[in-house]
């Protein structure tokens, strides 16, 4: 496989993975506590009903897995248990993912305590925590071969869990539609607070199948009976949130996620037991699903020599682009049109031995080391000095750590969240683990340095993918994965930060159009 053609294996493993990550079977794309008034949460506690519900997911129509949500009374409150399971078709290979959390709510709906666990081939990953009172949540992220990382954070009053938004708007009031529900949430991965509008857009009925039977000659299960529920489509403004059906108990219907994947309600046998008699199937007959990074790219209609690529000019429709960093350093955005150009780079920069204290202020956040991104541990500090040697101008450093990722890591698809103290060890990784360690280097001799996420053509269509920006008296992007410095103008910035940003791109996949307009050398 050439580089080229690894380059469209990148950042689709992240998205999937938070996907998995978010625990919430339904909400997979939101990571958000939920605010509301104690008595509003009170009133909608006393219509929730203890039981369970299944779901078949798929992915652009094919069956890949399995997720349930149970809810049931304790002596300490109401449990909430949703679990999620699917085979995942990446870059050849079908991985196993999947993740469960388990939450303790008081009987006023409000958080008390959360295990969230999910787990892919390489990254087992899990998030404990509580609440103080309405003013606190502590949790605390356990990632193999890393330091436990806790964090406090300050809330106000009492938080709900994500599976429970579209709940309390069903519950605490009969859902109308073209009526908009604001609700101020905090996201704890991001450590912001922000209002999150859901509307509902439609209403209409859904025949669920609620029991089975087997079939002995077709060896499937089948629907026995069938019930006929009122639901209403509630959807997050501007495409961003939770997007599905949800019936007059706030149970969801059927939800639609990123990458092709759908949840559906049934009975467990037709949700779980047919999606492991297809598997078995499947896996007997080496059957073919679609590939998710094929199935996640977007046309860009030409053919493009991207290497050599000075300015590319291109629309995007189908999505609304409030809240993407598309705009600044080499990229300008003017309406639904972005224009990327390929900038040299000064030939020289500053002096690494002479920054002052207004620029260390300046940048303390790009200088940091960060959770999975310890710029500040002695094996990251001895491996960029010896990188870099005497050199102490910041763009010939910046380029020689460049070469030096490139050279050094082995391009290879992996399924896990980069951590730069572990790719420094294995020496491979996809794009994620090419920037991991990139920034990580960077920051450890001197250099402002921080995660860039979009997309990046490759052979005629544009994949997700992520690479590193540089500050050399302006942000540079750099690619280690493609050998690039600076990166080509087919990489098209979105977001800037690590994976919680990166959650901001699961609204564009399956709506954004990209339609090239101009291109120079």
């Amino acid at each position: 496989m050439t580089l080229l053609r690894r380059g469209r294996y990148r950042i689709t493993v992240a998205l999937v993975l938070l996907a998995a990550w978010a625990g919430g079977l339904a909400f997979l794309v939101r990571r958000e506590f939920f605010q509301g008034s104690a008595e509003r949460l009170a009133e909608a506690a006393l219509r929730l009903s203890p039981g369970a519900a299944f779901y078949m997911v798929e992915q652009n129509g094919t069956r890949i897995g399995f997720a349930s949500t149970t809810i049931d009374t304790v002596a300490q409150g109401i449990e909430v248990t949703d679990y999620f399971v699917a085979d995942l078709p990446l870059a050849g290979k079908v991985h196993r993912a999947s993740a469960r959390s388990v939450v303790l709510l008081s009987r006023a709906l409000a958080l008390r305590t959360f295990d969230v666990q999910a787990e892919a081939a390489e990254t087992p990953m899990r998030v404990v925590g509580r609440t103080e009172g309405d003013s606190v949540v502590i949790f605390a992220m356990d990632v193999p071969g890393q330091p436990t990382d806790t964090q406090r954070v300050a809330v106000r009053g009492p938080v709900l869990v994500p599976t429970l938004a579209p709940l309390a708007v069903a519950l605490g009031e009969a859902p109308k539609r073209g009526k908009t529900y604001r609700l101020p949430t905090f996201d704890p991965q991001q450590m912001r607070s922000r209002d999150v509008a859901m509307t509902v857009t439609a209403e209409s009925l859904f025949v669920i199948d609620d029991s089975a039977r087997f079939d002995a000659a077709a060896r499937v299960w089948k629907s026995a009976l069938t019930d006929t529920v009122r639901a209403w489509h509630v959807t997050g403004v501007d495409g961003a949130g939770f997007d599905g059906w949800v019936d007059a108990q706030g149970r969801v219907v059927q939800a639609k996620q990123s990458a092709g994947i759908t949840l559906r309600r049934m009975a467990y046998e037709l949700a779980f037991e047919n999606w492991r008699i297809a598997r078995d199937a499947a896996a007997a007959t080496g059957g073919e699903t679609r590939d998710i990074f094929e199935s996640t790219a977007i046309s860009a209609g030409v053919s493009l020599k991207a290497s050599s690529l000075q300015q590319l000019r291109v629309r995007l429709t189908g999505v609304t682009l409030a809240g993407y960093d598309l705009d600044g350093g080499r990229q300008s955005l003017r309406g639904d049109t972005l224009l990327s150009e390929r900038k040299p780079v000064p030939a020289s920069s500053f002096s690494l031995t002479t920054r002052a204290p207004e620029f260390l202020a300046r940048f303390k956040n790009e200088l940091a080391a960060e959770p999975l991104l310890q710029s500040n541990d002695i094996a990251i500090v001895q491996k960029a000095i010896a990188i870099t040697g005497l050199e102490r101008d910041a763009r010939r450093v910046a380029e020689k750590l460049n070469r030096w990722v490139y050279d050094s890591l082995a391009k290879e698809v992996t399924f896990s969240v980069p951590n730069a103290l572990q790719v420094l060890r294995t020496r491979r990784g996809d794009c994620n683990e090419h920037t991991q360690l990139y920034v990580a280097l960077a920051r450890a001799v001197g250099i402002p340095a921080r995660i860039a996420t979009g997309l990046a053509y490759v052979r005629g269509k544009f994949y997700y993918h992520a690479w590193p920006e540089v500050w050399l008296d302006d942000w540079v992007p750099v690619d280690p994965t493609f050998g690039q410095f600076p990166a080509d103008a087919a990489h098209l910035r979105f977001v800037v930060g690590g994976l919680a940003r990166q959650a901001e791109l699961l609204r564009l996949i399956g709506n954004l159009d990209i339609k090239t307009l101009a291109s120079g050398r």
